[in-house]
């Protein structure tokens, strides 16, 4: 069936030539407007992250942005990654030789056309294979079906608390056209982690005669953050802070999944250093344990001054005796 093609750049508002950092303040300003926990329009908000989410998953990465750049502006090009890529699959060499089944989702956080041009979406080898197409299985034989695969995005807040969805699967006959359309509720577990499979049973493909049905197994990835970035159980937050909070040292708020969190930032922290703050990270699988939020400093200089504080600045570099370039 037609796949759109999606204007990714479109959905973030930027140009096509715009540069990494561009594109990722583009999303950082979108998915803090639309992130599904503080948009007051709950559903609209959760289908536009969706959207600017698998937008920056593809333009964010430098080689699904250059193949993505190409298909071309109106995805021209995108015949040339179909076939068993995509979120629809074919049983080729299915239990009546010959039949083909495609598999279809809804409610994943993907689109069609990510799937196809980007996912991971895939029938295991093995259960289904009876040699050559259009060869019968003998009278009698049973099989299990084969096993599916496919991406699910799950933001960190629902790796945090855990969550459930729900999911439309479609199975289309190519040979008559009948589709069947099954609804699955779909448990998010709080730990689950990044490439991690979460089995729903019985939702693969058809078996043969007596033979049980496959299962489908959806993969994890973490949707984006507009405030934290992710490594196994660890959290890491950007804080920006004025130079003098820097060298004189201070005290600030940070954000966590949890709540908001008491900081100290000591007298001479350096631009780039990591301060630790234990626990506040994502829960480790069912352990009860978390990992850590690590606050990365960042030092930002003010881009304008006043007179008054140029001299200021002008006294200090006169009074002071440091220097960077010191061996």
């Amino acid at each position: 069936m037609p796949i759109e093609f999606k204007d990714y750049y479109k959905a973030l508002g930027v140009a096509r030539d715009a540069s990494h950092d561009d594109i990722k303040k583009a999303f950082r300003k979108l998915a803090r407007r639309y992130h599904p926990d503080v948009a007051k329009d709950k559903k609209t908000a959760e289908e536009k992250f969706k959207e600017i989410n698998e937008a920056y998953e593809v333009l964010g990465d430098p080689e699904k942005r250059a193949k993505y750049d190409d298909l071309g502006p109106d995805g021209a090009g995108a015949a040339d990654f179909g076939g068993s890529q995509g979120r629809s699959w074919r049983t080729e060499r299915g239990p009546v030789g010959g039949e083909h089944t495609e598999f279809h989702f809804d409610g994943t956080g993907f689109s069609d056309f990510f799937e196809q041009v980007f996912g991971r979406g895939r029938q295991f080898d093995g259960a289904n294979d009876f040699g050559s197409p259009g060869r019968r299985p003998e009278a009698g034989f049973s099989a299990r079906g084969s096993d599916f695969e496919s991406d699910i995005l799950v933001t960190l807040e629902e790796a945090m608390a855990g969550s459930k969805r729900t999911i439309s699967l479609q199975r289309i006959d190519r040979r008559t056209g009948q589709a069947r359309t099954q609804t699955l509720k779909v448990k998010i577990p709080p730990g689950v982690h990044e490439g991690q499979a979460i089995r729903v049973a019985g939702m693969g493909e058809d078996g043969v005669g007596d033979g049980s049905a496959g299962d489908l197994f959806l993969r994890v990835r973490f949707a984006a953050h507009p405030e934290f970035r992710f490594r196994g159980s660890d959290l890491y937050y950007g804080l920006d802070l004025a130079p003098w909070e820097a060298v004189l040292g201070t005290r600030v708020v940070v954000p966590s999944l949890k709540d908001h969190v008491g900081l100290r930032i000591p007298a001479g922290t350096a631009n780039g250093q990591q301060l630790r703050v234990r626990g506040h990270g994502l829960p480790i699988g069912r352990s009860g344990k978390f990992g850590d939020l690590y606050v990365e400093v960042n030092i930002e200089l003010p881009e304008k001054v006043t007179d008054e504080q140029r001299k200021l600045w002008e006294e200090l570099g006169r009074i002071s005796d440091f220097n960077p370039r010191k061996i």
